[in-house]
């Protein structure tokens, strides 16, 4: 049987690159100046109590859930089962199944958390005209605050992941070497120590 040797190894080169999405020089100095710009509306939606702690939570994890980050995956379990999240439900949100026990009040937010991650910051325009008519203005401006937050922790997490992976031969496509190296040396000294427990989690 004839074989495709030139397909064969482009597939083969496809499998064998990270494939989470993760920052690029321009988008980190984006998301951070808007970050920055908005701190004081962070905390605000931080303690709206609209949302909670336990709601607020939720939200987060869906987009790592999407982007895939697993240092944010281990760090969003720990503070969801302090909030109070059910563990089953943890589970059931980070393998992308939240609308198992998601409350009414609570599934559009995480529709909107999920759709938001998948387009990559781009959410249909109908999504949010729906978000603020259900939750009201302010509380949809937090709930889009808290996944815009949520995305900078994943692709964050990513990044630094993406810097690793190349060195066992397996790099981000479109990415600059250099900047992943700076990124990873940036945040080895906070984020190495915790390689070991989330490690141990997975397995």
């Amino acid at each position: 049987m004839i074989t495709n040797n030139s397909n064969n190894n482009k597939e083969n080169a496809s499998m064998n690159h990270f494939k989470r999405r993760i920052f690029t020089y321009n988008l980190l100095k984006s998301d951070l100046s808007f970050l920055i710009s908005n701190r004081s509306k962070l905390i605000v939606a931080m303690k709206n109590e609209k949302l909670g702690k336990k709601f607020s939570k939720k939200i987060m994890m869906v987009t790592t859930a999407i982007n895939g980050c697993t240092i944010c995956a281990w760090a969003q379990t720990k503070m969801a089962t302090k909030a109070g999240v059910d563990k089953q439900e943890i589970r059931n949100i980070l393998n992308s199944q939240f609308e198992t026990e998601a409350s009414d009040y609570e599934l559009l937010a995480l529709q909107f958390a999920q759709e938001f991650a998948e387009t990559n910051r781009y959410p249909s325009q109908e999504l949010l005209d729906s978000l603020e008519a259900f939750y009201g203005n302010q509380t949809a401006q937090d709930i889009m605050l808290l996944t815009r937050l949520s995305t900078f922790g994943n692709l964050t997490g990513n990044t630094f992941d993406a810097f690793i992976s190349r060195l066992k031969g397996k790099g981000a496509r479109n990415s600059n070497q250099i900047f992943e190296f700076l990124f990873f040396i940036l945040l080895a000294p906070f984020l190495l120590p915790i390689l070991p427990l989330v490690h141990n989690k997975e397995s």
